[in-house]
């Protein structure tokens, strides 16, 4: 099963521009708050860790990710990688832009690839569409909690 969950938001660096651009170029910063996120590792061009999320019916589920993190004059984007997974992975993508007065603009998208146990009849179909139901909320949820996880990075920053 395959699960959708975007967010966008835009904040302010209280340092300015130059500032901003140094906060959304550096993945390890921005998202130091961010607390569903484990096993966080970043370099100039690569960021890597699992997202952990406890889903109703199915428990806590641990989604490795990998992207591609590509500097851009104005910002940063993170390009997703598909991993050779059997179990559960999630893509992450994203940009990031900032402009003269110190705003960064963010969007995020977060492609969860989710692996449900197969049952038999109308109750295995029905199980699988209330795990669905029950992952895309709990995914969704994650996304909303992004500007308050990346706002308090600035504060700690």
């Amino acid at each position: 099963m395959i699960l959708l969950a975007h967010q966008q938001f835009t904040l302010r660096h209280p340092g300015g521009a130059g500032a901003a651009l140094a906060f959304v170029r550096d993945p390890a910063r921005a998202l130091a708050a961010v607390d569903f996120l484990r096993g966080l590792h970043a370099d100039t061009w690569q960021v890597r860790g699992e997202l952990v999320v406890a889903v109703p019916l199915l428990g806590e589920v641990d989604l490795p990710f990998c992207s591609q993190l590509h500097v851009t004059p104005d910002g940063a984007e993170l390009l997703p990688q598909a991993l050779d997974q059997e179990r559960a992975w999630v893509e992450v993508g994203g940009v990031a832009r900032t402009d003269a007065q110190g705003d960064m603009a963010f969007g995020f998208e977060f492609r969860a690839h989710l692996s449900v146990p197969e049952g038999a009849g109308w109750g295995g179909a029905a199980f699988e569409k209330m795990a669905r139901s029950a992952a895309e909320r709990t995914l969704e949820r994650l996304a909303r909690t992004l500007p308050a996880s990346i706002a308090a990075a600035l504060i700690q920053d």
